[in-house]
């Protein structure tokens, strides 16, 4: 079974909003890496990742969110994770591995993108 990789962006009230599905992996992970930075290149700092249809994420796809995190924070800007505790199939997977590395307390994040969006809405607890 192939999974298809796709990242569609939109704007929305400010924000940069990434929408990521499929797997991120070896593979797939260069393409979020090139989109995230064309989005800091074009001046848009507040971003947010939405990873709630990402099935599979391995090391490389977590790499890709820590440079991205760094390359947002080098900027001044605001990077927000979404990560619902039942997102993609069988619960969000990519929460389950930033769990499990102890780096899910590095990011912002909600639990859609509405939450994200809101300012006052915080971030749910790691």
């Amino acid at each position: 079974m192939v999974v298809a990789f796709k990242v569609n962006d939109v704007e929305q009230a400010g924000w940069a909003v990434l929408h990521v599905s499929g797997e991120l992996d070896l593979v797939t992970s260069p393409v979020l890496r090139q989109r995230v930075h064309d989005v800091v290149a074009e001046g848009r700092h507040s971003l947010v990742l939405d990873l709630s249809e990402v099935q599979f994420c391995d090391s490389s796809g977590v790499g890709v969110l820590i440079a991205s995190r760094r390359l947002i924070r080098s900027c001044r800007g605001t990077l927000r994770l979404i990560l619902p505790a039942q997102g993609a199939v069988d619960g969000s997977h990519v929460n389950r591995v930033l769990g499990a590395l102890g780096v899910r307390r590095l990011f912002d994040v909600y639990a859609d993108v509405d939450d994200a969006l809101e300012d006052e809405a915080g971030p749910l607890s790691a």
